[in-house]
């Protein structure tokens, strides 16, 4: 497991219990290097849509439980934030609230000289996610194919 993967799973273990206790939902963690600086960040939702305040009140809790735990040997910035429009379906929670909307893909690789897909979620598995165009032709893509998916924004 990568520093990174380990870092994220510890402080998955530790949010979890702050945001059932406020009914939250963990969207997802990301420890990350941006320039000279690491970040980890808790993705955090609720029905009805994330506020700043929720935000600062879970920030708050956990950055005691990190400063206690103390288990990241790096200098970090710890940020606790709404996921936005355009998260990426990443757990299977997520499948389930974007079946039957449409979604955007973007592949790693061009497909049939392409890597951008939109579509109606159709059906999906542990491997792959099948989408429908405009007139109802079905498309799988491998999971290890795909760059980002996401729920597509209509503006």
């Amino acid at each position: 497991m990568s520093k990174a993967s380990t870092y994220e799973a510890k402080t998955e273990q530790l949010i979890l219990p702050i945001l059932e206790r406020m009914q939250f939902e963990l969207v997802d963690v990301e420890y990350v290097k941006e320039g000279s600086t690491y970040y980890l960040r808790a993705y955090i939702d609720k029905e009805g849509g994330i506020t700043i305040n929720d935000c600062e009140a879970v920030a708050r809790e956990m950055n005691e439980l990190l400063d206690q735990e103390d288990f990241i040997s790096d200098s970090y910035t710890f940020e606790v934030s709404s996921p936005g429009l355009g998260r990426p379906l990443k757990k299977e929670k997520d499948y389930v609230r974007n079946m039957g909307k449409k979604i955007e893909i973007r592949t790693y690789r061009a497909i049939d000289r392409c890597k951008e897909f939109t579509g109606i979620l159709k059906a999906y598995d542990d491997t792959s996610v099948t989408i429908a165009d405009e007139n109802d032709k079905e498309t799988t893509f491998l999971k290890t194919d795909i760059a980002l998916i996401r729920q597509a924004i209509d503006f």
